[in-house]
């Protein structure tokens, strides 16, 4: 039979105590100082990214001003440089991709989480996250060599002959039919940001408590009723953020967006015909450029960084505002 606690045996005298909170103070406070440390790091290395751009672009910047933005020339004999080309390649070839991908990143998630069997949810939820895995070169050459050719002998035709007669929009599926450009890198990228965003959807969609579901369903929803009145709400900022995740691999993408958009440095109002991203120019000329072409390329970076940062702002002021909403509601 044990000691009772209140025995001499088992009894923690007044310096023993005083030991174990001493000891658990130093630790918390150890604990505290560490986590600072990694948190500070991640700020140290964004503010070391930052001006090493800047003190890089500098020359760049201080010759073009903020006009560099909106330049449409790029000509490295003459030293004239400007990033409006790459800026459009980037931003046009993202949001066809959003356009594709996130409609059947939804379905997808939808589909394992509420109406998928439950013998092929594991399978098929591998099966995703395999595909994010696979590096982006092999997606480019799956584009240049496989989806290119298919694309330009069937899908390129189709879309001239339906879209392309259509007014206001047939100019976007006019030109050469080659397979590659604007259009092909865009959805190309859908395809690599599918499972990304597919896996953090169908995630968040799994969180939703079991009971919500149940009691929806018991006051007679259906399934579509039970998904848009119970899930999505529940779930919105972690919907969101999984379409960020997937623009910002869209947006900073470099090997699959250089294999199939042709790198052209011009624009034009048809998206089969090829163009340029901010990635890809870096890709290309970064390896041999020097002295001032050097300083543009690492504007063109301060560039991509500045979208980036733009669209996580709108997308955490989105969340705020959806916030917000709900709050007045209630």
């Amino acid at each position: 039979m044990s000691a009772p606690l209140s025995s001499p045996s088992t009894r923690l005298t007044h310096k023993q105590v005083m030991s174990v909170v001493r000891r658990q103070r130093l630790q918390d406070f150890f604990f505290h100082k560490v986590t600072w440390l990694f948190s500070m790091l991640v700020l140290v290395a964004l503010m070391g990214i930052i001006v090493s751009l800047v003190l890089n672009a500098w020359p760049a910047l201080s010759k073009f001003g903020p006009g560099f933005l909106w330049r449409v020339e790029w000509d490295i004999i003459n030293e004239e440089f400007g990033a409006a080309i790459a800026i459009f390649g980037t931003v046009v070839s993202a949001s066809i991709a959003l356009l594709i991908a996130v409609p059947l990143s939804f379905g997808i998630a939808l589909f394992l989480t509420e109406t998928c069997p439950v013998m092929l949810r594991r399978p098929l939820g591998t099966a995703i996250e395999l595909l994010a895995a696979v590096p982006s070169i092999i997606y480019g050459m799956f584009g240049l060599f496989i989806f290119a050719p298919l694309f330009a002998e069937h899908g390129q035709p189709a879309l001239q002959s339906t879209l392309g007669q259509m007014p206001l929009i047939a100019p976007l599926f006019g030109g050469a039919m080659n397979g590659i450009g604007i259009l092909a890198a865009g959805i190309i990228l859908a395809f690599m940001i599918l499972p990304f965003i597919a896996a953090v959807m169908r995630d968040v969609f799994e969180i939703v408590p079991p009971v919500l579901r149940e009691s929806a369903y018991g006051l007679g929803c259906t399934t579509w009723e039970v998904v848009r009145n119970i899930v999505l709400p529940y779930t919105q900022k972690g919907v969101i953020g999984g379409i960020m995740l997937g623009l910002g691999r869209a947006l900073g993408e470099t090997m699959a967006v250089t294999f199939v958009i042709g790198n052209s440095q011009r624009i034009t109002g048809s998206l089969f015909s090829p163009g340029s991203s901010i990635a890809s120019t870096l890709a290309n000329e970064f390896g041999e450029a020097a002295d001032f072409h050097l300083s543009t390329l690492f504007a063109l970076g301060l560039v991509l960084f500045i979208i980036t940062f733009v669209v996580l702002s709108l997308a955490k002021i989105l969340i705020l505002r959806g916030e917000k909403a709900k709050g007045s509601k209630t």
